[in-house]
C-alpha cells in the first residue's frame, strides 16, 4: 500500500465500552502484556512485571520523562454559564492556546473568568480567535503566570473516555498520582504517555539488574492526543505540533547500542515521534537501517502510518488504542496493519483492558 493511498477506514475495530478501563491496575506492573512477534503474528500473554524477562541484556528502553500538570481547569462567562477548558500551552506576546467546551456559542471578544475549586474567580482571559475543534488562542488579563495558576485551580486532564462524576472526587485525587509515570520529571505535558503508566520501581530495577540499559528524551503531549483524523486519506492529516528535547546523553546511548547490535526498546508512541523525528537520513551504502538520533530540541508532526519504515525504533511498549486514530496507525506502521488488528482482537476474545488506564503491548 503506498504511504499516499492509506486511509482511516483501514484502522476501524469495534470495540465495546466495557472494556475500556476507568481505573489502572494496582500494582501498576500486575496490567496484562501482550507480546507480538511482528514478523510471525504470533501472540503471547504475560503481566507488565514480566518485561524485564521478555527483553534482552544490551538492549536499550527510552522513556518519556515529561510530567502531567493540571491543565483541566472551569471558566465562568458572564452569563453564570460553565465552560471547561484545557491549557495546551504559552504562545508569544503573552497569549495561551486552549481548549473549550461548553454550551451555547462562545464568540472572539468574549471575557471568561477562570474560576477556583470552590467556583471563586482567580483570573480572566479574552477569547482572541477561534480555531478548530475547540481551539481557542486566549489573552490573560494582567501578568498571570499559567503553571502558577493552574497548579493552583486546575485538575488532572483526563481524556473524555475515562468518566468522572461529581462524586467522583476520590478518584480524581488518585488520578494525580495514577496518571502520572513514575519518573515523570518535566513539567509540559496535557496527557500522560501512557505505556509508561506500568512501570514500577521493581520493573526499572529488575531491568537494570539484567544488563538492559535505560534513558530518557523529552516529548510534552499536547493537542494531538484529542485531535481527530477528519480526513479518509491519511496523507491529508496534519498533526498538531508538539515539543520534544534528546539530550547529548540519551543520542550517544541510542548510538553506542545500535552499534553494538541491542535494540532500540521505545516506551510509548511519544517516544517513538521523538527519536524516528531526530533520525539523520539513511546514509548510502549503511549496513542496517539504524543511524542513531540527533541530539536537540524542537518542534515535531510527524505522522507515521503505513507502510513508512522506521529508521531507529526496533521494539515499542505501548498501550491498546482508539480506533481511527493516528497512535493505532503508528504502531501498524511498526508491526503491520494485520497482525496489529488481529492482535486487538485476541486481546478482546481474553479479556484485556483498553486505552489509557488499560493493559499494555509489547511488540518485538
Amino acid at each position: 500500500m503506498p504511504q499516499k493511498d492509506a486511509r482511516l477506514s483501514d484502522f476501524d475495530y469495534d470495540l465495546p465500552p466495557d472494556f475500556i478501563a476507568q481505573e489502572p491496575a494496582r500494582p501498576r506492573d500486575a496490567s496484562r502484556l501482550l507480546v507480538l512477534n511482528r514478523r510471525t503474528g504470533a501472540v503471547a500473554h504475560h503481566r507488565f512485571r514480566d518485561l524485564p524477562d521478555l527483553l534482552a541484556p544490551g538492549d536499550l528502553v527510552v522513556l518519556n520523562d515529561t510530567r502531567v500538570f493540571p491543565a483541566a481547569f472551569t471558566a465562568r462567562r458572564g452569563t453564570g454559564a460553565r465552560i471547561e477548558g484545557c491549557f495546551l500551552r504559552a504562545l508569544q506576546r503573552g497569549e495561551w492556546e486552549v481548549l473549550l467546551a461548553g454550551r451555547g456559542r462562545i464568540r472572539p471578544g468574549e471575557t471568561l473568568a477562570l474560576v477556583g475549586p470552590g467556583g471563586e474567580a482567580r483570573a480572566e482571559m479574552e477569547l482572541a480567535e477561534r480555531g478548530e475543534g475547540g481551539l481557542w488562542r486566549v489573552r490573560p488579563r494582567g501578568a498571570v503566570e499559567p503553571l502558577r495558576l493552574l497548579r493552583a485551580i486546575g485538575r488532572t486532564p483526563l481524556p473524555p473516555y475515562i468518566r468522572r462524576g461529581e462524586r467522583d472526587a476520590r478518584l480524581r485525587r488518585r488520578d494525580r498520582t495514577a496518571y502520572q509515570t513514575v519518573y515523570a520529571r518535566r513539567d509540559g505535558a496535557v496527557a500522560a504517555p501512557t505505556a509508561g503508566l506500568h512501570f514500577t520501581p521493581r520493573v526499572l530495577t529488575r531491568l537494570e539488574q539484567r544488563g538492559i540499559e535505560r534513558t530518557a528524551l523529552t516529548l510534552h503531549v499536547g493537542l494531538g492526543t484529542f485531535q481527530p483524523i477528519r480526513c479518509e486519506r491519511l496523507a491529508e492529516h496534519r498533526m498538531h505540533e508538539e515539543y520534544f528535547e534528546i539530550s547529548e546523553a540519551s543520542a550517544s546511548a541510542v548510538s553506542r547500542v545500535q552499534r553494538a547490535g541491542g535494540r532500540i526498546v521505545a516506551v510509548g508512541t511519544t517516544t517513538v515521534r521523538a527519536m524516528e523525528s531526530s533520525a539523520p537520513p539513511r546514509r548510502a551504502g549503511a549496513a542496517h537501517e539504524g543511524e542513531g538520533v540527533r541530539a536537540g530540541s524542537g518542534w515535531t508532526r510527524l505522522f507515521l502510518y503505513p507502510p513508512r519504515r522506521f529508521r531507529v525504533v526496533d521494539a515499542l511498549v505501548t498501550n491498546f488504542h482508539l480506533p481511527r486514530t493516528t497512535l493505532l496507525a503508528l504502531v501498524c506502521a511498526l508491526a503491520g496493519r494485520e497482525r496489529v488488528l488481529a492482535a486487538y482482537e485476541e486481546a478482546k476474545r481474553a479479556g484485556y483492558r483498553f486505552y489509557s488506564y488499560g493493559d499494555a503491548m509489547l511488540i518485538l
